[in-house]
């Protein structure tokens, strides 16, 4: 094989996996990095933060290839997705799903370096991960499935660091459910005519009408959930400042998502992840100056 036809090979893996568009990944590391240090009681240890980063774009990588191999036939109806390497004809999809499978397996050799109860709660993370696009077919709200499958990052942080899963990590779960049910409405907001027309099921056109309501009711439970577990830290006024630029660019969603335009709800759910950065960074401060 040639060096351009390699670069070219590389290049489409690079497409499948969504590499050039690292808010995919960025909104799963951010509460998996407040989950570590709440578990921690401050900074990890650069093993488990390794590990937990590597793992989370591994992860996300590989969900990529299983939800482009579940949605070909769907993603060539849809304007955003009709050119992704497997509905394009670019890549074969065996070769794709092989590529989601090896990425799958690097991430679970990472989890083998720390506790055994965390290597259980992996398993189930799996799971729920190759399960997601198919409950596109038929649930109303794939979304909060979608959520499932993310969130297991944080009860996978609190297994590694404490062997146990307290109910401090379910509520973080929970919150971060909320803000996975808000980010992903957005992005659903995008493909909703396309999605309508194909009889996919998204949280976009079951909320209908509701939608921007929603999206900002679930911002808002999601920041009080976070406040309301980990006030008890100690974290300072770094916690609450956090949460307060969290909430200010809630504020600036609602002005992007309002008129519903595919642009403007793009924008919202691509700088989503920032939200979540605030928070880690009042999360982060707070203990370092505890």
């Amino acid at each position: 094989m040639s060096a351009t036809a390699a670069r070219s090979r590389l290049s489409l893996y690079l497409d499948l996996i969504r590499f050039n568009r690292p808010a995919g990944w960025l909104v799963l590391v951010w509460p998996t990095l407040v989950a570590l240090w709440a578990a921690a009681g401050g900074f990890p240890g650069w093993h488990l933060l390794l590990v937990f980063v590597a793992g989370t774009v591994l992860m996300r990588s590989s969900g990529c290839c299983i939800n482009d191999v579940a949605d070909r036939d769907f993603d060539r109806h849809v304007k955003r997705t009709a050119q992704r390497p497997i509905t394009s004809g670019q890549l074969g999809v065996r070769e794709a799903a092989l590529v989601g499978v090896v990425l799958a397996l690097v991430a679970f050799g990472l989890v083998l370096s720390t506790r055994w109860e965390a290597v259980a709660w992996s398993v189930p993370a799996v799971v729920f991960t190759i399960l997601y696009p198919f409950t596109k077919r038929f649930f109303a709200m794939p979304q909060a499935f979608l959520g499932i499958a993310f969130n297991f990052g944080i009860v996978i942080a609190f297994a590694a660091v404490q062997g146990q899963v307290p109910l401090q990590a379910w509520v973080l779960w929970l919150a971060n459910m909320f803000m996975v049910l808000a980010y992903d409405t957005e992005y659903a907001m995008v493909d909703r005519d396309d999605d309508l027309l194909i009889g996919m099921k998204t949280s976009a056109i079951t909320l209908g009408r509701f939608d921007v309501v929603a999206v900002l009711l679930f911002f808002a439970l999601c920041l009080g959930l976070t406040a309301w577990t980990l006030a008890p830290h100690g974290l300072g006024w770094p916690l609450w400042l956090g949460l307060g630029v969290a909430a200010a660019q809630v504020l600036w969603h609602f002005t992007l998502i309002r008129g519903r335009t595919r642009a403007g709800c793009f924008v919202a759910f691509s700088k989503s992840h920032w939200i979540g950065a605030a928070i880690f960074a009042g999360v982060a401060l707070g203990c370092a100056l505890r």
